[in-house]
C-alpha cells in the first residue's frame, strides 16, 4: 500500500524536573532530505537519527527537533567571542585617542558590549539523557511513519475512484471509435463521389485509399497503450515500496496517449471525453505528488 509524504510524530518524557520532547515533521520533497535540530550536547545523535529516518522513508523533507526544558542543577552555558572582544577593544582605543577621551577601557565595559558574552540554555552532557532521546526519537519516527501510511491509504482510495472515472471515459471512447471510423469513411466517400459527379472509375482503388485515410484516424493502439498504463498504475498502488516517481511517469505516459486520442479522433463526442480524462489525470497528478 502506498504511503504519503506528509506525517507528524511527537513523543515526550519527564527529565529531572523538566521534560524532553522530540518532534518529527514530514512534508513533500522530490528526494529524501533530513534536518535535525538538537541541543549542542546531543549533536552526536544527528547521524544515528538520519540513519533511522532512511530506514523508514525514501522521499520527503523530514525535520526532527529535540528540546529539553528544565533540569535540576542545570545552568546556562556562557560563550565568549574573543575575536569580537578584541575588535571592540581596538576600536574603543582608537576612539579614545582620536577624541582624547578620559576613562579606562576595562573588562566590565567590554563584557557589556553586544555579543561578546552570550548565554545559551543547553542541557548538560548525560548518557542517560542521550539514551532517552534516542528512544523517544524512534517512537516519534514510528508514529510519523504510521501517519504517512494512513494518509497513503486515503490517497489510494481517492486515486482509485478517479481511475475508475478515467476508465469509464476510456470505455466510452473505445465504444465510439469504430463509429467514428465508419462515419469518416462514408463522409469521404460521399465527398469524392460528389466531386467526380457520381462516376468512380476505380472503385477498389477508391476503397483502398479511403481505408488508408481511415487508418490514420484509428485510435485503437492508443487505447490499448492507455489500458496498459492504467493497469500498471493500479498494480503499483498495491506495492509497499516507494512508487511515487513511477506513478508520475505512468501519468505522463497516460496523458500522452489521451492527447493523441484527441488529436487523431477528430470527433466532438470523443473530444468531450478527452477533456474529462485530462481533468481526471490532473487531479490524480496532484494526489500522486504527495505519494512517497
Amino acid at each position: 500500500m502506498i504511503r504519503s509524504m506528509t506525517g507528524f510524530g511527537q513523543q515526550q518524557a519527564p527529565w529531572q524536573d523538566g521534560a524532553v520532547t522530540v518532534e518529527v515533521r514530514s512534508v513533500n520533497h522530490r528526494f529524501l532530505e533530513v534536518a535535525c535540530r538538537l541541543p549542542r550536547p546531543l549533536h552526536a545523535l544527528e547521524e544515528p537519527f538520519k540513519k533511522a529516518v532512511q530506514q523508514r522513508c525514501t522521499r520527503g523533507r523530514i525535520d526532527m527537533t529535540v528540546s529539553v526544558q528544565g533540569g535540576k542543577g542545570r545552568g546556562g552555558l556562557i560563550n565568549l567571542d574573543q575575536a569580537m572582544a578584541k575588535q571592540y577593544h581596538q576600536t574603543l582605543r582608537r576612539l579614545k585617542t582620536s577624541l582624547k577621551l578620559p576613562g579606562s577601557i576595562d573588562v566590565a565595559l567590554i563584557a557589556g558590549l553586544r555579543d561578546v558574552l552570550t548565554v545559551s540554555d543547553q542541557p548538560p552532557e548525560d548518557p542517560q539523557l542521550a539514551k532517552l532521546v534516542q528512544q523517544l526519537a524512534e517512537d516519534a519516527l514510528d508514529q510519523m511513519r504510521a501517519m504517512r501510511q494512513r494518509e497513503g491509504t486515503a490517497l489510494a482510495k481517492d486515486i482509485r475512484g478517479r481511475l475508475q472515472t478515467l476508465n469509464d471515459h476510456r470505455s466510452a471512447v473505445a465504444g465510439r471509435a469504430p463509429v467514428v471510423l465508419e462515419e469518416g469513411f462514408e463522409r469521404m466517400k460521399q465527398r469524392i463521389e460528389k466531386l467526380l459527379g457520381g462516376e468512380v472509375p476505380d472503385v477498389p482503388r477508391l476503397h483502398q485509399e479511403l481505408a488508408m485515410y481511415a487508418v490514420r484516424g484509428d485510435i485503437t493502439e492508443e487505447i490499448v497503450r492507455l489500458d496498459s498504463h492504467m493497469l500498471q498504475f493500479e498494480e503499483h498502488l498495491k506495492r509497499a515500496e516507494s512508487v511515487g516517481k513511477t506513478l508520475e511517469f505512468l501519468l505522463q505516459e497516460m496523458g500522452r496517449e489521451v492527447n493523441t486520442i484527441g488529436s487523431k479522433a477528430n470527433d466532438a463526442v470523443i473530444a468531450g471525453h478527452v477533456v474529462q480524462m485530462k481533468a481526471e489525470l490532473e487531479r490524480i497528478r496532484e494526489q500522486v505528488q504527495n505519494v512517497e
